[in-house]
Formats: structure tokens, sequence, C-alpha cells
């Protein structure tokens, strides 16, 4: 063991390999074209932004295009200042029951001292406290429908109806009362009347209504 220790020591030693790296140098060629300088940029904030559009506008859309068009979103203040602006109004649905809203809209008007007609194809007359108003059979038997602004207390499919001869007639402004429209019937009235008061929008919790609105449009023409 000893003898093997001392051959062990006399074997030559082999010296450690060396790597040598090649010098790493940077050229920069001049053909290279020069980054601009930086320019601040503001990181707008995180949230929505929403467009801001006004009362007559309403976008309408599709895959392809964006397409703006003025149709009115929502009945305004406006709106009820010019439907009190006419001198004479008529309520079709009005109701000879005044238990039903059909008789206390058309009281409404009769009690303010209002010109009104009740449009009713049955009955003759209407009785509001002691007074007997006559009764229309329709919007086409008013004396001037160009001055006449409407109420409506029907349902839908008659609502329509109503509006398109109010309409043909140039009824200026109408009045929807809640549950006499739909979609169709919000579109065609906001479409084809100087002024329509329907869907969202008033004091009262489902739309405009004339016996919650009604005072405070009458005040803001008075105050003209």
């Amino acid at each position: 063991m000893a003898n093997q220790m001392h051959l062990l020591r006399q074997l030559p030693r082999r010296p450690a390999h060396v790597i040598s790296l090649p010098k790493i140098t940077s050229t920069v060629s001049s053909n290279l074209i020069p980054l601009p300088p930086l320019v601040p940029v503001s990181i707008p904030s995180r949230r929505r932004l929403r467009p801001s559009f006004t009362r007559n506008t309403t976008i309408l859309c599709n895959q392809r295009n964006l397409t703006i068009s003025t149709r009115t979103m929502a009945a305004t203040d406006a709106d009820m200042k010019t439907f009190f602006q006419s001198p004479n109004y008529a309520v079709v649905g009005a109701s000879t029951n005044p238990s039903k809203f059909g008789h206390k809209i058309f009281k409404w008007y009769v009690t303010r001292d209002l010109p009104v007609t009740p449009i009713n194809p049955i009955a003759k007359a209407i009785a509001v406290d002691d007074k007997e108003i006559p009764t229309a059979a329709s919007l086409s038997e008013l004396a001037s429908p160009k001055e006449t602004s409407v109420s409506f207390i029907t349902a839908p499919p008659i609502t329509l109806k109503g509006l398109k001869e109010a309409k043909e007639l140039g009824i200026p402004a109408v009045w929807l009362q809640p549950g006499t429209y739909d979609d169709e019937v919000l579109g065609f009235a906001r479409e084809n009347f100087k002024a329509a008061l329907a869907g969202e929008g008033g004091w009262g919790g489902e739309g405009w209504c004339v016996l919650v609105d009604g005072d405070r449009g009458l005040k803001s023409v008075s105050s003209l």
C-alpha cells in the first residue's frame, strides 16, 4: 500500500485546461436609424368613459357601421311645456266610470277649467261632478285638431291606431299614460309628434303621468 502511494506521487501532474474566450466588443453600425426621443404619455384612468349625447340622439349600430340618428330618447319638461301650450285638449279613452284612470285623467282637465273633449265611441256624455261633457267618437270629430294636445288612456293596440289618426290630423303633442304603450307605440309617438310624453321621466315612479306631473306643466306655461 505504501509502495502504491509512492508511485502515485511520482506520476507527472497534468496541467489544467484553460479555455480562453474571445473578447467581446460592441460595435454600432452607422446605418442604424436612431430612435426618437421619449415623449411623456398620460395614461387614462380605468374608469369607463361614456359618450355624451343630447336628448334627441339615439345610436343605431350593427356589425359594420355606426349611425347616429336624431330620435327622441326621453321626454323632458320642455316637451311638457309644448304639450300645455295648445289651447285645446282631448282625452282618448275617457271613461264614465269614476274608478278608472280614463275618468280620473279626464276629470283632471275638467277641474282645472281646461277646454277638453272626451273621446269615447260609446257614451254620449261623461259626467264630472255636476257637469255633463259631450263626447266625440274619434279624434277626427275635433273642431281644431292642429291646436289640440291629446292624452291617451288606452291599451297599446288602440293607442297605436289613435296615434296614426292623430298624425294624419296634424295633432302636435301627445301624452301616453303608463300602460298605454309598448316599444312600437313609443317609437311611433316619438318620431311623429312635436312632443310625446311617455316612458321614463316625470316625478312619478312609473313614468310621465298627468295626475303627477300635469300641474307642474301648467305652471311652467303660465309663467311664460
